[in-house]
């Protein structure tokens, strides 16, 4: 497959919990929507990405930190699952050059960035990603958090990174727009459903150049903190939104009565196919 010379979307995805991709068979169908949902990505973009950059919600460092491995290890960063999710390997290689130049446009917007040659795929990234490309042939890079969860510094790194989308790099954003593992079932639906109203009206339905203040301010929103009592898996939205620009939003993943009563969503910003 070809690689893409247009200018692809950026997407937000709500990954799912743990190995989830290597137990579809205990999971009696939970998954089946989400995994749908992933599949459909190589689709929308119509061509094969040169690569793709995660911003992932299980690696945080003091500074944004870029993996720059040219054969990335994996990272079981989950506890209390089957043996075999211990074992499994996405060998997708890396890509240190793209790692540089994302490295060097973070600098360029005047942040500290640095490069890592060891770290390797956590579950936030391999777990969708061996749905979306199960051939692990397309190069990938994972881009950290930065400790203090601003999110008006990850919407700035966001737009830092757009340029890569003219390059045939697909950005992700691999968080979940739910993250509260002490409520979960059907206690989560009601402050569930008001965070994901709040998060559909804003990425949707709020001008773009209104959006991103929204983002900013968005303990503001309805059960903000019940929804996410620590951000980090809402700040990989913060970069998608930012690099996505003034693109239009759709929302590429719905579900209600997820984990028993749990709404979540992913979102494209940008047109299928590219611009």
């Amino acid at each position: 497959m070809p690689v893409t010379t247009e200018r692809l979307p950026t997407y937000f995805i709500s990954h799912g919990g743990g190995p989830w991709r290597y137990m579809m068979a205990q999971s009696n169908g939970m998954y089946d929507r989400l995994a749908q949902s992933l599949r459909d990505m190589p689709r929308q973009l119509g061509e094969r990405p040169k690569a793709v950059l995660v911003i992932s919600a299980h690696w945080e460092e003091r500074e944004f930190t870029v993996m720059a491995a040219e054969r990335p290890p994996m990272v079981y960063d989950y506890a209390g699952f089957p043996e075999h999710t211990y074992h499994v390997q996405y060998l997708a290689p890396g890509l240190p050059a793209l790692a540089e130049q994302a490295r060097q446009l973070i600098q360029s917007a005047g942040f500290s960035a640095r490069l890592d040659a060891q770290r390797g795929f956590d579950h936030g990234s391999f777990a969708p990603l061996v749905v979306m490309y199960p051939l692990a042939d397309v190069p990938v890079v994972q881009l950290s958090l930065r400790a203090g969860y601003d999110p008006a510094e990850h919407l700035a790194v966001g737009r830092a990174l757009a340029p890569l989308r003219e390059q045939g790099v697909l950005i992700v954003g691999s968080g979940l727009s739910y993250d509260n593992t002490r409520r979960m079932g059907p206690s989560a639906a009601g402050p569930s459903m008001q965070f994901d109203d709040w998060l559909q009206q804003t990425l949707i339905t709020t001008e773009p150049h209104q959006r991103e203040q929204r983002l900013i301010d968005w303990q503001d929103a309805p059960a903000a903190r019940v929804a996410h009592p620590q951000e980090d898996h809402l700040l990989p939205l913060m970069v998608a939104v930012g690099a996505a620009g003034h693109d239009e939003t759709v929302c590429v993943y719905h579900e209600e009565g997820f984990f028993g009563g749990v709404t979540v969503s992913s979102f494209r910003f940008g047109q299928e196919g590219g611009v």
